[in-house]
């Protein structure tokens, strides 16, 4: 399956491609943790996008948010039920930046 294809899809799976693209990035480092810039950089997205997606994340209970006192780190739940499943649904899109 093509990039834009496979992007495609799970963006009309998740009704957003930022939030596909964030959570193919975050799930590509499952067990890391990323700051809003790096999600930024990553995924080629601007900061409103990745503000709005992130805050819908974090209330859905997939993405966790640490705030620290120089940044706030974004990592997944992985005891949230969806994490598995998306996990899985998230692995056959690749990664890649614009």
């Amino acid at each position: 399956m093509a990039k834009s294809t496979s992007e495609e899809n799970l963006a009309k799976l998740f009704g957003s491609v930022s939030r596909a693209r964030i959570l193919v990035l975050l799930f590509a480092h499952v067990g890391g943790k990323l700051y809003q810039r790096e999600i930024m950089y990553e995924t080629g997205l601007s900061l409103q996008p990745v503000q709005r997606e992130l805050a819908n994340l974090v209330d859905l209970g997939i993405v966790r948010k640490q705030e620290t006192p120089n940044r706030v780190y974004y990592e997944i739940n992985q005891e949230s039920s969806l994490c598995k499943p998306l996990k899985e649904t998230c692995k056959f899109v690749p990664r890649q930046r614009d």
